[in-house]
């Protein structure tokens, strides 16, 4: 494989875990509501956020860490999933998507930084 083919397949396999991680993340009272097929639409929403919101271009804090206002994403994820008419979902069970991508984000920096 070139090294493009191994981007992707290394892209859709960390897709894989962070939807594997924001399913286990999930309360017990929201694990049946979403579908694999919507986390990765969300999921999807989610980056494109962090691309075209400029969050990711500030400096980071003195310990290297970004604030990324978890409420503005809800809300694009919100407002997206009604324009593409996707279902009707709150912004507390969105908010468990967001969290668990990002701590999803966070366990793999730890493991990055252990080794």
């Amino acid at each position: 494989m070139n090294t493009e083919d191994d981007l992707f397949l290394e892209e859709a396999l960390d897709d894989e875990r962070t939807i594997a991680f924001i399913k286990n993340y999930l309360p017990q009272e929201l694990k049946g509501r979403f579908s694999d097929e919507e986390l990765y639409y969300f999921l999807d929403l989610i980056v494109e956020y962090y691309e075209t919101s400029g969050c990711l271009d500030v400096e980071p804090d003195e310990e290297g860490y970004i604030n990324i206002d978890q409420d503005a994403i809800v809300d694009y994820l919100l407002t997206q999933s009604q324009k593409d008419k996707m279902g009707e979902y709150t912004a507390e069970e969105i908010m468990f998507v967001v969290q668990g991508e990002m701590e999803y984000g966070n366990s793999v920096m730890g493991e990055v930084d252990d080794e």
